[in-house]
C-alpha cells in the first residue's frame, strides 16, 4: 500500500491522467476509513484550456492549481457537489486531474449513509438500497461518498488523511474520450476511464 510519491504528480497531466486508473484513494475519518479504485478522470491543463478553471489566471478558488503537485483541489460545483482534483504539473503550472468515479474498496456502509444523507440522495427516501457500483459513480457521488469538502482543498496527498496509493491494481483497457459535463473545450478527448466498468460515470464503451 505505497503512498504515491511526489513526482508521480509532477508530470504532464495527459501522462498522470491514465496513471492514475487503477490507484486507491484513501480518506482516514473519525467516522471510519473510506477507500475506493480510481476508474475514470478527466485532464484539465493550464490557462488556454478553456474548461479548465485557470483559463481566468489566478483566483483566490483555483490557488491550489498553481501550487506544488500533488495537492488536492476541491470546488463546489453548480451548489450542489463537490469536486475533487489532484494537481499535477511543476508549481506555477496550473493543470489537475478531475476524480469522476472510483470503486468502492472500503468503507461501504459508511459511504452508503454518506450518500443517503447527500441532496441527490434524498428523493429515493431513505431506505433505499444504492447499489455498490453506484455509491462513488460521478464525481458529485464520489466525493459525498468519500466524505471530502471544501476543507480539503490545497490538502497534500501525501499525508496520513487523504491521500493515494498504489496497491497492485492493473486495468486491463484504458479508453480515452472528450470530456463530459462541460460547455467548452469538449473537442478535447482528456476523459480517460477502465473500459467496461461498471462504476464509470459517462459513456462506459
Amino acid at each position: 500500500m505505497a503512498r504515491l510519491p511526489r513526482r508521480f504528480y509532477a508530470r504532464p497531466t495527459l501522462e498522470v491522467a491514465p496513471d492514475l486508473l487503477g490507484k486507491v484513494l484513501v480518506h482516514r475519518t473519525p467516522a471510519g476509513v473510506t477507500s475506493g479504485i480510481i476508474v475514470e478522470v478527466e485532464a484539465y491543463v493550464g490557462e488556454s484550456d478553456p474548461a479548465c478553471h485557470a483559463a481566468p489566471g489566478p483566483t483566490t478558488r483555483n490557488a491550489p492549481m498553481y501550487g506544488p503537485p500533488g495537492h488536492a483541489y476541491v470546488y463546489l460545483n453548480y451548489g450542489v457537489h463537490y469536486l475533487v482534483n489532484v494537481v499535477t504539473e511543476p508549481q506555477a503550472s496550473p493543470a489537475a486531474v478531475l476524480i469522476r468515479a472510483l470503486e468502492p474498496l472500503d468503507g461501504l456502509d459508511l459511504m452508503r449513509r454518506r450518500r443517503r444523507r447527500s441532496r441527490t440522495a434524498r428523493h429515493t427516501g431513505p431506505a433505499a438500497r444504492i447499489p455498490d457500483a453506484a455509491l462513488c459513480k460521478g464525481p458529485g457521488n464520489a466525493t459525498h461518498a468519500m466524505g471530502i469538502t471544501l476543507t480539503h482543498t490545497g490538502a497534500d496527498l501525501l499525508g496520513n488523511t487523504l491521500r493515494i496509493e498504489d496497491r497492485g491494481y492493473r486495468v486491463e483497457k484504458i479508453c480515452w474520450s472528450p470530456r463530459i459535463g462541460i460547455s467548452v473545450g469538449t473537442e478535447r478527448p482528456w476523459r480517460c476511464f477502465v473500459e467496461g466498468h461498471r462504476s464509470v460515470s459517462g459513456r462506459r464503451m
